[in-house]
């Protein structure tokens, strides 16, 4: 993706996210990295985990995780194969509390708690929508951009009008805001709060430790410490809360800091019906 609009490090910054966004997003991918927390496992071991994919879904999609890096297929025998994570893999699996985090606060609500597996694919629904990432981007760097400007940024060979369709979408997901027709674009309080994910997302993909995403030129905090909380951090840099297991690298036995459990069956608090908005961004 070339972003001609914008300087070179922050074009190659947002390509790298886009990208890393596009590992994770396709339908299960999600599900699968996190049935394959702990130990490498067989093929048939996976299976049992997943069980909704029908025959011949999974190996695809597993081949994919491995031309990504994110998962690691080792070939002890003819007959003995096993999947388990890369260490870039492993190093993904702790955004993606970050990202339920958001959903909790930000998503429109429910009539019931949701898992937390669907807080992120409902998420990384509204992530991935074209152009969202770089305009969301430089709506943060910019505080409010006129629709026109934003396109010589964001898309400055294609026609100005191209940016509209896109721009509409996000304000209709909750995540952009405006005052009317004519009237210049500003991040909405949910977008705005995509701060930790997006810097978060902009560390791993450019392989420097989560601690650093506070620091972010644009979605980091000025006055951010330079040590992080433990549990958006590397987990080899930091000790590892009591009673909290550190995360599995292949070939490790201990189990992740969290389970795949608790991503597939973690309830948000209830709220009571009576207090449920309709408003938030959509999912």
């Amino acid at each position: 993706m070339a972003i001609l609009g914008l300087p070179p490090d922050t074009d190659a910054d947002i390509a790298r996210v886009t990208e890393a966004l596009a590992m994770i997003t396709p339908r299960w991918n999600v599900r699968i990295m996190l049935a394959l927390s702990g130990p490498p496992q067989r093929y048939s071991e996976i299976a049992g985990k997943v069980s909704w994919l029908q025959n011949g879904q999974l190996h695809p999609k597993l081949r994919d995780l491995c031309e990504a890096g994110l998962v690691q297929r080792t070939e002890h025998t003819s007959r003995h194969v096993t999947y388990g994570h890369t260490d870039r893999g492993a190093a993904l699996l702790p955004v993606l509390p970050l990202i339920v985090t958001w959903a909790e606060e930000h998503l429109e609500k429910t009539y019931r708690p949701l898992p937390a597996i669907e807080q992120i694919e409902d998420s990384l629904t509204l992530l991935t929508r074209r152009h969202a990432a770089a305009i969301l981007w430089v709506l943060k760097s910019r505080e409010e951009v006129s629709g026109r400007a934003l396109a010589r940024i964001v898309m400055p060979s294609s026609d100005w009008t191209n940016i509209y369709p896109p721009l509409r979408q996000l304000v209709a997901d909750g995540l952009v805001d405006t005052d009317g027709i004519g009237q210049p674009y500003r991040l909405a309080d949910a977008g705005a709060g995509l701060a930790p994910v997006f810097g978060a997302l902009s560390a791993w993909s450019a392989g420097h430790p989560l601690a650093q995403a506070a620091r972010h030129p644009v979605w980091g905090r000025p006055d951010a410490a330079a040590t992080p909380k433990r549990w958006v951090s590397n987990p080899s840099r930091l000790p590892v809360p009591t009673g909290v297991s550190a995360p599995t690298r292949v070939g490790q036995t201990s189990p992740p800091t969290w389970q795949n459990r608790d991503l597939f069956s973690h309830a948000a608090t209830a709220r009571p019906k009576a207090a449920l908005p309709a408003g938030g961004p959509r999912r």
